[in-house]
């Protein structure tokens, strides 16, 4: 479980795989490794995946006492792919990661090779009502022990006892304030993106979802049928499914927006890790390679 220093921080991440480098953002309390446990098996072998804790998650260290605010995940976001030496890349986030994803695609467009964002509103509405409610750690600690204990294992070990119920109200807030996309930021976002909701979101009504899909020039919608705001954990096959067509079908224009950025001598730019990752040909047809369709899911 590696680190790397960027932006301040010691930021605290998974690397597994081969292939094309992508990064995954987890939601909001959450980190990748859970988040996206059920896709791990089939991205990392078509992937070189890069699982990078967010500020105050897991193993990056931040005191929310201290802020939280959603562009500094983006902040984070990019200096934690250039210490990496990763100048283009597949990007997925979700929910909290999701809304970084979709910043960071907006600031820097000709980096990402393609985009995939999940349970996501650029309207403040519902999102900060419903996260106002659910970050109410006196209510959790009294009704819901074992989400409690489950937020606990999750961050204590890198944050601090208790550190999350710092952490929540401080998400909350931040939503309430932060500045909102628009439709000239997201007509920025020119790579192939993938639009994921589920058709009983409380997050994110489903109409929320088809008009950011129809924002974004590259836009494509999957609404997942009776699933909530986590469709990769609620309905793994089917999502696996949909970002595995996704992949397959996109798999030339991310090549050649990758063509357009990298380096001309791919040495030039070297991951940090590099000797403890197998070498494989950086290709987006791996996918096609790697996807096991049968049961839905690797």
């Amino acid at each position: 479980m590696p680190a790397i220093r960027a932006n301040g921080l010691d930021i605290g991440y998974d690397l597994m795989g081969a292939g094309p480098p992508v990064v995954i953002l987890h939601g909001a309390t959450s980190i990748g490794r859970e988040d996206f446990a059920a896709q791990l098996p089939l991205f990392s072998r078509a992937f070189l995946v890069h699982l990078p804790d967010a500020r105050g998650h897991g193993r990056t260290r931040w005191n929310p006492d201290d802020g939280f605010r959603y562009d500094w995940l983006v902040d984070d976001l990019e200096a934690f792919v250039d210490a990496l030496g990763i100048p283009t890349f597949h990007l997925v986030g979700f929910s909290m990661g999701a809304m970084t994803a979709l910043q960071f695609a907006s600031r820097q467009p000709a980096r990402i090779r393609t985009l995939v964002v999940i349970g996501i509103t650029t309207s403040r509405e519902p999102r900060a009502s419903v996260m106002r409610r659910l970050a109410d750690p006196p209510k959790i600690l009294a009704t819901d022990p074992k989400w409690a204990a489950e937020l606990s294992r999750r961050h204590d070990e890198g944050q601090g006892a208790g550190a999350w119920q710092r952490l929540m109200p401080a998400i909350a807030a931040d939503i309430d304030v932060q500045p909102l996309l628009g439709p000239r930021e997201l007509h920025r976002i020119d790579a192939p993106t993938l639009v994921v909701c589920g058709d009983r979101d409380p997050f994110v009504p489903v109409d929320h979802a088809w008009g950011l899909s129809r924002q974004i020039p590259g836009g494509r919608l999957f609404v997942a049928p009776d699933c909530g705001h986590e469709v990769m954990v609620r309905k793994p096959g089917l999502f696996n499914e949909a970002i595995a067509g996704f992949y397959r079908s996109t798999e030339a224009a991310a090549a050649r927006r990758a063509a357009s950025v990298e380096p001309a001598d791919p040495g030039a730019l070297t991951h940090p890790d590099a000797a403890d990752v197998p070498a494989v040909e950086d290709t987006d047809a791996r996918w096609l390679d790697a996807h096991t369709p049968e049961g839905g899911s690797a």
